[in-house]
């Protein structure tokens, strides 16, 4: 097998290891059963017809034996598709279908309820969005059934748990988040290894990122349909160590479950940070971290001063990595190499990173312009979307690839990242990024969160907005309006300035920290037909 294993591999050696804890309740799933549970679910879905290359759908919450229901695809030949949970039965059925899956699979928490923003109603949606999905051939609920969903236990039950001759490698096909238009099927041709190699693609640079080996407990507070979180769990489960799952984010239930499980590793999105920040000095003291080896986090952009009270509380350990979805490119920075660089989202791992202005042409040193990765592995698709996938490679260099960030490189090589190009700000001929005002923002005690974008404006063509959501609803109004803009302008330079900001009781940001602002600026927009 050489250094990359599967899961069986330690289900042979160590099979009452926990492979999965959920946090919330103690639950342990073990290594042998996780295995077990994984083969006969290999052997339900040949039996429903999926051969490699074919795909199917997760759409569950953050279930103590979500991973199961992953190794079953992995080790199969096929394509695995994990769906955000909070969708609506729309949304849902739209990468249900686009992903052309063959089976869905859910449990009794997802048949519940789900807000359903079309009717401003409480719909099914595990039930909704069987007429929508007319492609599928079967349907599976864990922890029970419904009209239209077979028990997965007692269907895989008449299986066995021994695995079925030679594994073939599968792989997930992820969707984009589609903060900036509708999620994208992110497509890799599937791996040519046995399964028996484990994720043979990632493992040595995650690994070394996130320290893996076989005693490792990782934390992920994040959903487990997101990539990151999903991924490195996999990772972990090629080396042998525990993923500990939180049912959803809290910021003090995540220091207790770092003590309580001694975590020695774990993932996190800024959002997190800037929460545990905000919480009282004698919550923070209260839980003993000191188990932890390395805190890794992604996924957006972190303010510089969150990041630094962050290493101040919880010392160097703090790792940060710069990547997406696609998979293209990445860059990593330790703690120490940051306070050297603050701001930085660190240097190219695997590939080279270029700066481009609108022309394509390469800039110099600490110019802004488009970030583009060079790499030998970015042999992904856009699924059945040919023009999405020509327009993020580079006009004369196809193995130049974007993910739609501007930034600029310093001299030593180390990327910092403004913000989004397609939420830059152009006022007057002047470019304004979003992001240094969000940052800004973020730290006013009285901001929960905030996006910051432009909005029309008559004489330079877009102003700042700034739609904040306050810390308590009921200070909303012109008094903290002016306590805002107070705090902006003595940090911010005046065409930073936001010109009015409004309030909302809760912004669209994902749980995976990512922020959806084409949902907020959209309106403002649609009175001057763009």
């Amino acid at each position: 097998m050489g250094e990359f294993v599967y899961p069986a591999h330690f289900a042979a050696s160590t099979p009452d290891k926990p492979a999965v804890i959920d946090t919330a309740t103690g639950a342990v799933q073990t290594y042998a059963d996780l295995v077990a549970g994984a083969n006969r679910l290999v052997r339900l879905l040949r039996e429903a017809g999926l051969r490699p290359g074919d795909h199917y759908v997760i759409l569950a919450e953050n279930h103590l034996r979500y991973f199961e229901l992953v190794w079953a695809g992995l080790n199969s030949g096929l394509y695995v598709t994990p769906v955000n949970s909070h969708l609506t039965a729309a949304e849902v059925a739209y990468l249900v279908n686009d992903s052309t899956a063959k089976v869905v699979i859910t449990t009794t928490a997802l048949a519940e309820v789900a807000e359903v923003a079309e009717v401003a109603e409480v719909a099914e949606v595990a039930e909704e969005i069987v007429a929508l999905t007319p492609g599928v051939v079967r349907r599976f609920m864990l922890d029970g059934t419904s009209p239209s969903y077979e028990s997965l236990d007692a269907a895989a039950a008449r299986h066995s748990g021994e695995p079925e001759g030679e594994q073939v490698r599968g792989t997930f096909m992820l969707y984009s988040s589609g903060t900036t238009g509708r999620p994208k099927g992110i497509r890799y041709p599937l791996p040519d290894h046995p399964a028996a190699d484990g994720d043979a693609e990632l493992l040595p640079s995650g690994r070394a990122l996130f320290g893996l080996d076989a005693e490792t407990v990782f934390l992920s507070p994040a959903p487990l349909y997101h990539a990151a979180p999903l991924r490195v769990s996999c990772l972990v489960h090629c080396t042998g160590g525990t993923v500990a799952i939180m049912p959803r984010f809290d910021a003090e239930a995540a220091l207790r479950a770092i003590e309580q499980y001694s975590v020695t590793s774990s993932q996190w999105v800024p959002t997190m940070f800037v929460r545990m920040l905000k919480l009282a000095p004698r919550i923070r003291s209260r839980y003993d971290l000191s188990s932890m080896r390395i805190a890794v986090h992604a996924a957006a952009p972190c303010p510089i001063e969150v990041k630094s009270r962050m290493i101040d509380w919880w010392g160097s350990i703090i790792t940060e990595y710069y990547s997406g979805t696609e998979n293209f490119g990445t860059t990593a920075l330790s703690g120490e190499q940051w306070l050297e660089h603050p701001g930085s989202v660190g240097r190219p791992v695997g590939c080279t990173v270029h700066i481009c202005d609108e022309n394509g042409e390469e800039l110099p040193v600490d110019e802004v312009g488009t970030v583009y990765f060079d790499t030998a592995a970015a042999n992904f698709s856009y699924h059945r979307d040919p023009e999405r996938t020509a327009a993020v490679s580079h006009r004369q260099h196809p193995s130049w690839h974007t993910l739609g960030d501007i930034g600029r490189l310093d001299a030593d090589g180390y990327l910092y990242l403004t913000d989004r190009r397609d939420f830059t700000i152009i006022a007057g001929g002047v470019n304004i990024y979003p992001r240094e005002i969000e940052d800004v923002l973020i730290l006013h005690p009285e901001v929960a969160d905030v996006a910051a974008f432009g909005v029309p404006d008559t004489e330079l063509g877009e102003q700042v907005k700034a739609v904040v959501q306050p810390a308590h609803w009921a200070d909303a109004g012109p008094e903290l309006t002016q306590r805002l803009l107070d705090h902006c302008k003595n940090r911010l330079a005046p065409y930073k300035w936001p010109r009015s900001i409004d309030f909302a009781r809760e912004l669209p940001r994902q749980d995976n920290g990512k922020l959806y602002k084409k949902v907020l600026r959209d309106p403002y927009w649609a009175q001057v037909g763009r």
